[in-house]
């Protein structure tokens, strides 16, 4: 897993949430790949001690640091634990995230709380403060997880995509706010991604697999973006491109969704 080729961040520092699976894990190996020393934060310890053995045997640098990012005191831990060993963050890739997907009437409480926490509390609570250190350095880039749902009210997902809509304006609010200087915040709107999400979804109290479950692009293509963002810093970025006309089919066609819609979420409820 030896550098392709020689950039800006050969030997930088990245910590990635959500990194035991699916896009987290597919942008660790990516990043590693850049010669970048990857921080991997999730829940399940195996996982992560796996996938760091794997960048190591590739020639990469990883570090595991197991965490409930649910939890103030653990995304306190982990930040003081890369700062001291490391001075600093690099790179923030805030892909840690969780979903559900029903009718919000039968949405448990513990879960929606849980969802905030990890989806949004978690994300501003981490870059916070990375860019408070970020902007005594001079740079350094964040990239936020996002989704089409963001922008697109969807039924079945009201907290998750709400969540999404809380990242795409807290992006773009910080982003404005930092034009003109070294550091760069972005955020990567995603369609459907083959990835363990739908099973984890569906395994919740109550909840549905994802009328999704079958499309989508690959965790590496969402891996490959993130990278060309770091390189070209931007605000946004849709993946597959052609999502970016999500904003417009909610304005053009939401009249329709509103009728459609439920259907997809009727037919779930039914088939479970």
């Amino acid at each position: 897993m030896q550098p392709h080729y020689v950039t800006k961040w050969l030997g930088k520092v990245a910590v990635i949430t959500g990194a035991s699976s699916g896009i987290g894990a597919a942008t660790a190996r990516k990043l590693a790949s850049q010669g970048l020393k990857v921080i991997l934060v999730a829940r399940r310890q195996d996982r992560l001690e796996h996938l760091a053995e794997e960048i190591r045997n590739n020639g990469g640098q990883a570090e595991t640091l197991p965490a409930d990012l649910s939890k103030e005191s653990e995304r306190q831990r982990v930040y003081s634990q890369v700062e001291s060993k490391y001075g600093h963050v690099d790179v923030l890739i805030n892909n840690a995230g969780l979903g559900w997907y029903g009718f919000g009437t039968e949405m448990p409480w513990t879960i929606a709380y849980e969802i905030l926490q990890v989806n949004i509390t978690a994300v501003v609570h981490f870059t916070l403060l990375c860019l408070n250190k970020m902007r005594s350095l001079g740079s350094g880039h964040i990239i936020n997880i996002g989704s089409i749902s963001g922008s697109l009210p969807s039924q079945g997902v009201a907290v998750y995509g709400a969540t999404k809509s809380f990242l795409d304006n807290f992006t773009t609010a910080l982003y404005r706010e930092l034009t003109g200087t070294q550091l760069h915040v972005s955020v990567v709107r995603a369609g459907p991604v083959f990835t363990e999400f739908d099973e984890a979804v569906a395994s919740l109290n109550g909840g549905l697999h994802l009328p999704t479950e079958h499309i989508g692009v690959s965790a590496e293509t969402v891996a490959n973006r993130i990278w060309n963002l770091l390189e070209h810093p931007r605000r946004v970025v849709y993946v597959p491109t052609w999502l970016s006309i999500t904003p417009f089919v909610e304005n053009t066609f939401g009249w329709i969704i509103d009728r459609l819609g439920p259907l997809l979420l009727r037919a779930e409820s039914r088939r479970k």
